[in-house]
């Protein structure tokens, strides 16, 4: 006589993770628009106009024209990444240490979250309408103070306009980073300090400035490679009345006759690279920030 077996293992095949589902469509997008584009980038830049591997356009980034891009690039990222911090770091403490009133910190933090993604042809346009050649404060300086921006030597289409476009977006990234370093501060720690007899001062020296250093120096990466990776602001604004890495890129791969789109390849493989440099410093000093700050 059969019998039923009720008490075995169930024949029932696992149950599909229905919670991944919500990540599918991110997962789709991070292949599409970076994962596949960041690949041909890299295979192109190993490639000659008829496909065959080749090293000549890696050795043409060293060429004199391109090297000097590369470094104007490199200044104009370390410059927009230093004002950024320090300014940065000046309002987040205002706000977070410096007894400022509550209701400017929400205030603050919703304009740092939409200005810091700020960037592109607006960005670029706003600055030009206000100081641009005939901009707003350029106007006003000359009509009401009798101050000429232009003969005082600046140029918004120049190294220091385009670092101070940059900063528009630099300064509130480094203040949406800092605050929470500067949240997990303890008051504990400064009591501590004033107990022993510490200075307001020395304590910053002594105890909280290296705690918060991982956290500068990781945020400076950051805005380094946030500085060094923007294109679409760098080409509206300037044009190719500055030569950076950007502008050369896109130079290349726009499609005119005299265009390499190879050599675009191999200067957007070499952006990545000191890209990844800069972020693998933030992560790594982030990291060693939030041992701290736990």
């Amino acid at each position: 006589m059969a019998s039923t077996n009720t008490g075995g293992p169930s024949t029932v095949g696992k149950k599909l993770p229905l919670h991944w589902i919500g990540v599918v469509p991110f997962a789709i997008f991070v292949l599409l628009f970076l994962i596949l584009p960041t690949m041909k980038i890299v295979v192109g830049a190993f490639q000659n106009a008829e496909g065959g591997f080749t090293f000549d356009n890696i050795i043409g980034l060293f060429t004199p024209s391109i090297l000097a891009a590369y470094w104007i690039s490199i200044k104009i990222s370390i410059a927009s990444a230093f004002f950024g911090c320090l300014i940065g770091f000046s309002v987040a403490s205002a706000v977070v240490l410096g007894g400022l009133p509550q209701k400017i910190r929400g205030p603050l933090l919703t304009f740092s979250g939409v200005a810091s993604q700020f960037a592109g042809v607006p960005l670029a346009f706003a600055f030009i309408a206000t100081l641009g050649p005939v901009g707003l404060i350029t106007l006003f300086l000359k009509t009401q103070i009798g101050i000429d921006l232009r003969m005082l030597g600046f140029n918004i289409l120049s190294f220091w306009g385009l670092t101070i476009t940059y900063l528009f977006f630099q300064i509130p990234l480094m203040i949406l980073i800092i605050t929470p370093a500067l949240d997990g501060l303890k008051r504990e720690w400064r009591e501590a300090a004033e107990i022993l007899g510490a200075s307001g001062t020395q304590y910053w020296r002594m105890v909280a400035f290296p705690i918060l250093l991982p956290s500068l120096l990781g945020t400076f990466s950051l805005l380094f490679a946030n500085a060094f990776g923007a294109v679409a602001t760098a080409i509206a604004l300037t044009g190719s009345s500055l030569s950076i890495v950007p502008i050369l890129l896109f130079a290349q791969i726009r499609g005119d006759v005299l265009g390499n789109p190879n050599l675009g390849y191999a200067l957007a493989f070499g952006m990545i690279i000191v890209t990844c440099i800069a972020n693998t410093l933030y992560i790594w000093m982030r990291t060693r920030s939030e041992r701290w700050l736990k």
